[in-house]
């Protein structure tokens, strides 16, 4: 078993030696690509060299064990022993072969995180606004930078719609278990009676796309120009600074009128446009060869209710693999690794298992 990882210490010495040649530091791109890879070779070696060592204690306590010279106390013990040795052997197993699962090709990239008001109305959209701060929380534990680049507000606070680039160090990689509808349940503040109401947001991760990914003619792209509605400062409002871009073969559809420059919004509603292109590009490839497309990694139907965050209870429940917390405050405070870890070892399991 594992026969492949022989050679793993060779590996882990050409990547410690390319990382100390001074010319792929100039190469950022490249360099943190191969600190990547070091990382997970790194563990997949420590993992494999406890594996040959539980391996050659198995083989010394079966020699034992069929030592009749061996008084009956020794035996007993070298059967507690085995037991034992063959129990870290499997979870070192499990362990490995997460780490040789084939890697999501997104898991390094940046996100856009879309996060749209459904049904709830201002209460709806006051929701939105707390998730996006959960996750901006988030983004700020693991350094990550958030950068707005459209947002639809309300006057009371909250968004009908909020787009953000986060970018940072295996973003997608984390946040592509967070699609799908997340429901709350609370009192909201204009309730007078004290009831509890029931509203959904929908959250969408989409993977940035890098110019190399997708290429769009020009005479695909139809632009608009319009002035800025809503909130905003001098000149927001004034001047045609507001951007609506459609890709004519599909339809897609992206404004952007947070900038006060025409020039700005028209890189970000582009920017926005392309991951939207290559994600729908993507899930039509996943749907096409797959119908069970739910269970693979990072690839959640997004119309599937995945959270509920009862603020009555403190309670968050993540429904796909019912797990419940009561520590909302927590989790709306960005503390969603405990969320996060869990959904991350459920799908690596789900993986193994089609292997």
């Amino acid at each position: 078993m594992f026969e492949n990882l022989a050679d793993i210490q060779e590996k882990l010495d050409e990547l410690e030696q390319l990382l100390s040649d001074a010319q792929l530091i100039s190469d950022q791109k490249k360099y943190q690509q191969v600190v990547r890879d070091h990382s997970r070779v790194s563990k997949l070696n420590t993992l494999y060299q406890k594996y040959r060592r539980i391996e050659n204690d198995i083989a010394g306590n079966k020699e034992l064990l069929h030592d009749d010279a061996a008084d009956a106390e020794l035996h007993e013990l070298a059967q507690l022993e085995r037991a034992e040795l063959k129990e870290k052997k499997k979870g070192l197993e499990q362990d490995i072969r997460r780490l040789l699962l084939p890697r999501d090709p997104n898991d390094d990239k940046n996100i856009f995180l879309e996060i749209r008001a459904g049904t709830g109305g201002d209460e709806a959209a006051l929701f939105a606004a707390n998730l996006f701060r959960m996750y901006s929380r988030y983004a700020e534990t693991r350094n990550w930078k958030v950068e707005v680049m459209s947002s639809n507000p309300i006057g009371i606070g909250g968004f009908k719609e909020i787009i953000a680039l986060i970018s940072g160090d295996s973003v997608y990689s984390r946040l592509k278990y967070e699609s799908g509808v997340h429901r709350v349940q609370r009192v909201p503040e204009t309730e007078t009676q004290g009831r509890i109401h029931t509203s959904a947001v929908t959250v969408a991760i989409i993977p940035e796309a890098d110019e190399v990914d997708l290429h769009i003619e020009p005479n695909e792209l139809k632009f608009d120009v319009y002035r800025s509605s809503g909130p905003g400062g001098q000149s927001v409002n004034t001047t045609d600074s507001a951007v609506r871009v459609t890709h004519l073969p599909t339809g897609l559809v992206v404004t952007c009128q947070d900038e006060k420059s025409q020039h700005k919004n028209k890189a970000k509603a582009l920017q926005v446009l392309r991951a939207r292109l290559l994600d729908k590009i993507e899930q039509e490839h996943h749907d096409a060869v797959s119908e069970n497309r739910k269970s693979q990694v990072g690839t959640g139907d997004r119309s599937e209710r995945i959270r509920t965050y009862n603020f009555p209870q403190g309670r968050v429940t993540d429904h796909r693999i019912n797990l419940t917390l009561y520590k909302l405050d927590q989790v709306m405070a960005g503390l969603l690794d405990d969320i996060i870890d869990p959904l991350e070892t459920h799908y690596q399991t789900e993986a193994l298992k089609a292997c």
